[in-house]
């Protein structure tokens, strides 16, 4: 199939009898959108297929002119790329399955936000920040704190004590706990 034909020469130049790449899209494109159409069942598919085995055709068209067969070998390309969007529209539309049919987990309840609060957790220093939002919202143990942020306990206390001092000063409050 990819045995290429013997150049024939006239004088100083090499003259090959080889077809034009737009008489070989001619020719072809109409055939191929058809046998992708039949293998995709989509219009759009196909024409956008059919072009990407052409565009690789053109690409190597000085090689692929060459071959016995050009034609079998666009072939060949144009259906490995339909057997690869088959294989991608059945595996998304196994996952979109999928998720259709997941439970919803619940998010856990979320405390009114108050701007101010968050605004105001929001400039604390990272550490704090982090610390602040840790024990309060996701309500870890000062030890559980320390091995997400991997700094001692004493330091998340530090940290935690600083975040309250801060906020009782930013919002007034007399007791942050």
């Amino acid at each position: 199939m990819h045995r290429e034909t013997e150049p024939a020469t006239t004088g100083l130049h090499v003259v090959r009898a080889t077809e034009s790449f737009d008489r070989f899209y001619l020719r072809e494109y109409p055939q191929m959108v058809a046998v992708v159409v039949a293998l995709t069942g989509s219009r759009w598919a196909a024409e956008e297929l059919t072009q990407e085995a052409m565009l690789r055709a053109y690409r190597s068209w000085d090689r692929i002119s060459r071959y016995d067969k050009p034609g079998a070998w666009l072939r060949r390309v144009t259906i490995n790329l339909a057997t690869s969007h088959l294989r991608r529209r059945v595996a998304e539309a196994k996952a979109l399955a999928l998720l259709a049919l997941r439970v919803q987990t619940p998010l856990p309840a979320q405390p009114e936000p108050d701007a101010a609060l968050w605004d105001a957790v929001r400039q604390l220093p990272k550490r704090q920040r982090q610390s602040f939002v840790l024990h309060y919202v996701d309500g870890l143990s000062l030890a559980e704190i320390a091995d997400v942020l991997d700094i001692g306990e004493t330091t998340v206390k530090t940290h935690l004590q600083r975040a309250r001092q801060s906020m009782q000063q930013e919002l007034g409050e007399e007791d942050i706990q």
